[in-house]
């Protein structure tokens, strides 16, 4: 079993369903309301221990009611999860989602910018992975040295990333497998194109209802599209079980494509599921949804 560091990204949210996105002031009417575990690293770690890793998760939580359902998340999931406890309490996030999956995301409160953290203890987990995935948190980028120290290879996801942003660049210039989505970069493929000319292994770019392209270390571009059968819930997580899924394929030696599939796959079944991974998903769930839509 491969063994795999999460490191950033743990939250409890507020989830508010809506018809259309408001557009100016006013009263709205919710169609649907859900609180749950959120952000990035949750959304990563749930799936990545459904499929199989051996994962341990680090995040920033509070001593608070809000740390305590975070922790409760993972009491059964198999995950090891370690935490450091920070100040300002756990991380809120507040999430307005339409008919269509498009969402507005408001940080309503937001984790400590430079926690104190304990690294030697992350050091060593460091130091004991297979992958390491370090998220767009702020405290995860004092890992990329020790990363380097033990020559570990840098997984990464920047997200929205709009091609200036200068806090992304120590994450974007340490990775060597880069995901990302194309919301706020039209140019997409001429900035994967310079990271692969950088040195990168792998660019992954997600584009939501439309797909994902890829760009190799050789210079090959690959697109795959969704899988439409999968009727949405909530889009949240989707991005994070993508991820996810690829990671899996990619561990089992399969070829980019095979793998990018995975990902659409498991952000798929995310999607009929109002958490950030689907609840039954497993290992010979993803290779049966393979050999349905891809045998």
């Amino acid at each position: 079993m491969k063994k795999l560091l999460v490191v950033g990204g743990a939250s409890y949210d507020s989830i508010i369903y809506i018809d259309d996105l408001p557009e100016g002031s006013g009263t709205f009417f919710s169609r649907d309301f859900n609180e749950t575990v959120g952000s990035t690293g949750v959304g990563k770690a749930l799936n990545l221990g459904r499929l199989g890793f051996n994962t341990v998760f680090h995040a920033m939580i509070g001593k608070d009611i809000y740390g305590e359902k975070v922790k409760e998340s993972f009491a059964d999931k198999k995950i090891d999860f370690i935490y450091d406890i920070d100040p300002k309490g756990t991380e809120r996030h507040t999430n307005i989602i339409d008919k269509d999956g498009s969402r507005i995301s408001i940080y309503t409160s937001y984790a400590t910018f430079e926690p104190v953290i304990d690294y030697s203890k992350l050091e060593e987990k460091v130091k004991d992975s297979d992958y390491l995935i370090l998220n767009i948190i702020n405290y995860a980028r004092e890992l990329i040295p020790v990363a380097k120290k033990y020559n570990k290879e840098i997984w990464c996801d920047i997200h929205d990333y709009d091609g200036e942003n200068e806090y992304h660049q120590d994450f974007i210039e340490s990775a060597d497998y880069l995901f990302m989505s194309s919301d706020s970069l039209d140019n997409y493929k001429e900035f994967m194109g310079k990271m692969i000319n950088k040195g990168k292994k792998l660019v992954v770019c997600t584009h939501g209802k439309d797909g994902a392209t890829a760009l190799t270390k050789d210079g090959e571009w690959i697109e795959v599209p969704i899988i439409a059968d999968y009727e949405m819930l909530d889009s949240n997580g989707a991005g994070d079980s993508f991820f996810a899924g690829f990671l899996y394929g990619f561990s089992k030696g399969y070829c980019i494509e095979r793998s990018l599939r995975i990902g659409t796959i498991v952000a798929g079944l995310c999607i009929t599921s109002y958490e950030l991974a689907y609840e039954k998903l497993n290992e010979d769930l993803i290779e049966a949804e393979y050999d349905k839509y891809y045998g």
